[in-house]
């Protein structure tokens, strides 16, 4: 397990280390992709503030299928190339929206969401899936957040 739980004014970076750290240890051992995106999902959850929306949506074929997280009810299948998590799986790149309102064509699964940050899993078999963070406060997500994701991610590439 892990002992460490982010006090409210942790760096970024310590923070992003921390749970990168607690997703080797919650996952170590465990070959089974839907119990370690269900646990990384849970571990983004209690290390992130401020989210309204944590976990992962599954690459398969040309759309991106609901896979573990915690949060409200979400949308289950978004075709490539729509909607932030669409926008991420087509490009490859990490989508870092301060205001979910301004990005053309946004999908909203919670009306609540006000900002989003959105990590391609990308591993040896190409796109695997995309972890999808959201929260009610805008601009919530920064360039610190997006390289600690972005690690999380290259975990989550290994553990799924």
């Amino acid at each position: 397990m892990f002992e460490f739980m982010p006090e409210k004014d942790t760096s970024k970076p310590l923070l992003y280390s921390a749970l990168a750290k607690a997703v080797l240890n919650l996952t170590a051992g465990e070959r089974d992709p839907v119990a370690n995106m269900a646990n990384i999902s849970a571990l983004i959850w209690q290390f992130i503030p401020e989210l309204n929306w944590a976990g992962f949506y599954r690459a398969l074929g040309d759309e991106l299928v609901l896979g573990p997280f915690l949060g409200k009810p979400a949308c289950v299948r978004i075709p490539f190339g729509q909607g932030v998590c669409g926008t991420a799986a087509a490009s490859g790149a990490i989508q870092l929206v301060p205001d979910v309102h301004e990005f053309p064509g946004h999908i909203a699964c919670d009306t609540e969401s006000r900002s989003e940050l959105v990590v391609p899993v990308i591993g040896s078999i190409g796109l695997m899936a995309v972890i999808d963070l959201d929260s009610p406060t805008p601009g919530r997500f920064d360039e610190e957040d997006a390289d600690g994701m972005e690690i999380v991610a290259r975990l989550a590439a290994e553990l799924i």
